[in-house]
């Protein structure tokens, strides 16, 4: 990816996508610096890496009245944790750059000065760490039945290291609509025998939802969501994102 203007970051919370109710997103992840400096250290100072912390910032015109917008979203979620997951500028494509994590909606901001378009902003403070990956399902294609992803190509997962994924239930409808969603892997690109590695909770209606592996080896490099679809004429929009960490 080149240099390249902010005009298209998609910001999914739990299950909101605040990409029109926002007009920036700023995130940022750090790892404390602990002083270990003494006298063997040749007058420099000496510095161990210390525990990490990532937050999301974000901010942007308010509006209300439906489960999708900053308000409701953000009241419901105030207190709580749950996934997010930013685009890098982005349509949220299916292999774009994204950065997810399960994080803890810890403030939210509303309302201004006379004449103001109404703004809000917000924090969210990680409860686990920051994945760099891929989306892994657009938010715009409904799902009506049940069927699988796109592979992706993000490798096999090293002994203590954890595959993450996250779902962003947008939408449901229909008469008791239920959505499952699986991570599976393969040997290669075919999947003729794709072996499930996490399996979501089933979802009747919009919401977010993250899991990661156990921490075991898996040699397997190829990834996709697979879902099944149940109930009379349902139809989910969802978003998902996986990545190794």
């Amino acid at each position: 990816m080149s240099k390249t203007i902010l005009t298209n970051v998609r910001t999914f919370a739990v299950g909101a996508d605040l990409t029109g109710q926002s007009n920036k997103i700023e995130l940022s992840a750090e790892v404390e610096d602990k002083d270990t400096t003494n006298y063997a250290s040749e007058g420099w100072k000496e510095f161990l890496g210390g525990l990490a912390s990532a937050e999301i910032a974000g901010e942007g015109q308010w509006e209300a009245g439906d489960p999708g917008k900053i308000d409701d979203a953000s009241w419901s979620q105030l207190g709580g944790v749950g996934p997010w997951s930013i685009s890098a500028n982005n349509a949220a494509a299916v292999g774009g750059l994204a950065y997810f994590t399960n994080g803890l909606r810890s403030d939210y901001k509303l309302f201004g000065a006379v004449g103001d378009v109404a703004p809000w902003s917000g924090t969210v403070k990680s409860s686990w760490p920051l994945v760099r990956g891929q989306f892994a399902h657009p938010p715009g294609t409904a799902r009506t039945a049940t069927g699988t992803g796109t592979g992706l190509n993000l490798g096999a997962v090293a002994a203590g290291d954890r595959v993450y994924a996250a779902l962003h239930v947008l939408s449901a409808s229909g008469t008791t609509p239920s959505l499952t969603a699986r991570v599976e892997s393969s040997a290669d690109n075919t999947f003729a025998s794709p072996t499930t590695r996490l399996t979501f909770t089933a979802a009747t209606a919009a919401g977010g939802q993250i899991l990661r592996t156990d921490g075991s080896a898996i040699t397997d490099a190829w990834w996709r969501i697979a879902w099944t679809v149940s109930g009379t004429t349902p139809s989910f929009l969802f978003v998902s994102s996986l990545g190794i960490q």
